[in-house]
């Protein structure tokens, strides 16, 4: 596409990013990518092409893991972005249930290999966030809408905090005794912290079960309490007992 001027460190960069494209997480794209990439490399100087050369032969590839999105999807969603529109869509949720949703979109979050949809659910009235690899986009888009306008770091919270959250089986409140500063600085986004004074705080966290999260809080390295549910506290005896019988025969 003439005329496209290019310094260095953009070429290799560009040539790199194409490279890279089978780990994003999409699928539908990898060909274009190869044959974009051997086109670009078709018109480099020497110097270029030695530089991607030798980053090409010190590189190894990790296969990506997990599950992947369709381009035509992506390209679908970031259309009703632009445009503004209502996206209509078929959504399979983590626990496997198939339902119908219509949502205002606002972004699409790339979180590592993972692409999310932040929307304002029309019939849930409140912020949602869809995995883009579980959304069947329906047709044609529903109506214009005004966006909210969230900001890029205020869409990127928001997906951390719903998405780590989405799958917890087991939610507790715990008081930590720390001040709420010192606490939040160790916990990931979807864990809720609130102050409880100057030198306590509250702490909503989940997990799969009690004793993973027994774990979770004993890595934090300070005193606490159980606010609720009581199956936490068993969780925190037998983890306890466990280690102390361990401390024991290490002793003997």
């Amino acid at each position: 596409m003439p005329p496209l001027l290019l310094d260095d460190e953009e070429v290799v960069a560009v040539a790199v990013g194409l490279r890279s494209t089978a780990g994003a997480g999409v699928t539908g794209i990898e060909e274009a990518s190869l044959r974009a990439l051997v086109k670009l490399e078709q018109m480099l100087p020497s110097r270029l092409r030695h530089r991607i050369d030798t980053m090409r032969a010190a590189t190894v590839s990790v296969p990506g893991a997990g599950p992947t999105v369709d381009h035509a999807v992506l390209s679908a969603i970031a259309g009703a972005i632009r445009a503004s529109e209502r996206l209509r869509f078929d959504y399979v949720d983590y626990e496997g249930r198939q339902t119908n949703r219509t949502a205002e979109p606002e972004r699409l979050v790339v979180w590592g290999r993972r692409w999310y949809l932040l929307a304002w659910d029309v019939d849930r009235d409140d912020w949602r966030t869809f995995r883009a690899d579980r959304i069947t986009p329906k047709t044609p888009n529903g109506p214009r809408f005004k966006p909210r306008s969230l900001t890029a770091d205020e869409a990127a919270e928001h997906v951390q905090r719903s998405a780590g959250s989405a799958t917890w089986r087991y939610r507790a409140r715990i008081r930590i005794h720390a001040p709420v500063e010192q606490v939040r600085a160790l916990l990931p986004l979807a864990v809720a912290v609130s102050a409880d004074g100057p030198d306590r705080c509250i702490m909503a966290a989940g997990s799969d079960t009690p004793h993973q999260l027994a774990l979770y809080v004993g890595l934090l390295d300070t005193d606490f309490e159980v606010i609720s549910p009581p199956e936490l506290a068993e969780a925190f005896i037998r983890l306890a007992e466990r280690y102390q019988r361990a401390a024991q025969a290490s002793a003997r």
